[in-house]
């Protein structure tokens, strides 16, 4: 056995069942895999039920009778002692245990049985093998944050070495960090990109910059793939540009699985094979598949802590074109939290108003990056990194842009900033509001 997954066996995660599980999931054919997704939600439900104090009264269900009478629950519900969460036969000495980043601004701490936990790795296993990478050999650049303290700094460093990743820390973005990442990868054979969208989108516009393609200068270089953040097109085809190598989009969550992964052609897969996963309108009744509303997930095989039509709090479109067992994420549209509330009442996503000022204020390469925030319902402020501040042209540009697609009345302010905050785990929140 190798080396990532004799590390998962010594930490007791049962992994080689764990892949034998999957691949009989896997095996199930189209025609009877509905039926098997039936199963599987009614049996995890019942299993909370009769196992599990905290899941019995906050469903106020005495047995499973319908899947439409299963409660959604919230990370606002979660957020209370882990110990009172988990079922019986289960501590947080013999499970998993970890905690969300809190971006959404609903933090908690959550649990894995090690058979679920092992499941979860199997998953992504897969998924990234559908781009031929090996998470046992293949040597990953990795575009993380990392804790600052000593203890959890060398934590990281020795999971990463186990791991075959080679870690970017990205609360430090500066053309000369980013020449210091850049050397590295003339030194080492890479296979793969892993990390946060916008730090990765960063390293694409350095390089642009210095008109390097890297597979260049890493021939060994096969595919970037980038997960935790909204990855747009134009950023997309930067990227691909001058990186050269195809990139790949990859959405999960820490406190459930790897929930949907892009392959070779460009269909954002759902995992239907450990999750269950539904859209749901404000009246939590399932919209059809076309039709946008809030992702709701099902962890199938988490039996330490339910995690049972779980509302992660982002929006998504399921294709027309899914099927049971291949379900397709058509649209990630953002998350429920970051809607812009206006003067006349109207609502718009906040990624609306992100996607109007970049396609203004990206036009020549000064801007770096930057994030957006609601302070009052008539006020905008835009903060950015670049390297000259905007002109008075450039800022009258985004002001008439705003008015344009969204109304008028609305006043906005811009700051120039050397580096933008990447909260404790260097992600951007590129849209928030504050009121």
């Amino acid at each position: 056995m190798n080396l990532f997954e004799t590390t998962l066996k010594l930490k007791g995660f049962p992994i080689k069942e764990a892949k034998l599980r999957l691949q009989e999931i896997q095996d199930i054919s189209e025609e009877d895999y509905s039926e098997y997704v039936t199963k599987m939600k009614e049996e995890i439900v019942s299993h909370h039920l009769r196992e599990n104090v905290f899941y019995k009264e906050f469903s106020n269900l005495s047995h499973f009778r319908s899947w439409d009478e299963v409660p959604v629950m919230t990370k606002a519900d979660l957020q209370k002692s882990l110990a009172k969460r988990l079922s019986k036969g289960f501590s947080e000495k013999n499970v998993y245990v970890n905690k969300t980043s809190g971006s959404s601004g609903h933090p908690f701490v959550f649990a894995k049985d090690k058979m679920c936990h092992a499941l979860t790795w199997a998953e992504i296993m897969t998924r990234f093998a559908w781009h031929g990478i090996d998470f046992n050999t293949s040597l990953q650049a990795r575009f993380y944050g990392i804790p600052l303290d000593k203890i959890g700094y060398q934590k990281e460093r020795l999971k990463d070495k186990l791991s075959s990743r080679y870690r970017f820390p990205i609360f430090d973005l500066s053309d000369k960090k980013l020449e210091e990442f850049l050397k590295v990868f003339t030194q080492k054979p890479f296979e793969y990109i892993n990390g946060y969208t916008s730090s990765i989108v960063l390293f694409a516009k350095y390089l642009k910059k210095k008109e390097i393609v890297l597979k260049d200068v890493c021939p060994s270089l096969t595919c970037c793939i980038v997960t935790s953040e909204m990855l747009y097109d134009t950023d997309k085809k930067l990227m691909e540009t001058t990186f050269g190598v195809s990139v790949y989009n990859e959405y999960g969550a820490s406190e459930l699985d790897l929930i949907a992964f892009e392959n070779q052609k460009g269909e954002f897969v759902l995992n239907s094979e450990t999750l269950f996963v539904e859209i749901l309108d404000d009246n939590n009744k399932p919209v059809p598949n076309g039709m946008p509303g809030r992702i709701i997930i099902t962890s199938l095989y988490n039996k330490a802590h339910p995690m049972i039509r779980y509302d992660i709090g982002d929006n998504g479109v399921i294709s027309k074109k899914s099927t049971a067992k291949k379900p397709i994420l058509e649209k990630l549209v953002g998350r429920t939290n970051d809607v812009a509330k206006l003067p006349s009442g109207k609502q718009v996503p906040g990624l609306t108003f992100y996607y109007v000022t970049k396609s203004v204020i990206e036009d020549d390469g000064n801007v770096k990056e930057f994030i957006i925030e609601q302070t009052a319902l008539d006020h905008f402020k835009i903060t950015y990194v670049a390297d000259k501040v905007l002109t008075n042209s450039e800022t009258q540009k985004i002001k008439v842009a705003v008015i344009t697609y969204l109304e008028e009345g609305l006043t906005v302010t811009c700051n120039k900033v050397s580096v933008l905050d990447r909260a404790n785990r260097g992600k951007l929140k590129q849209f928030a509001s504050r009121i």
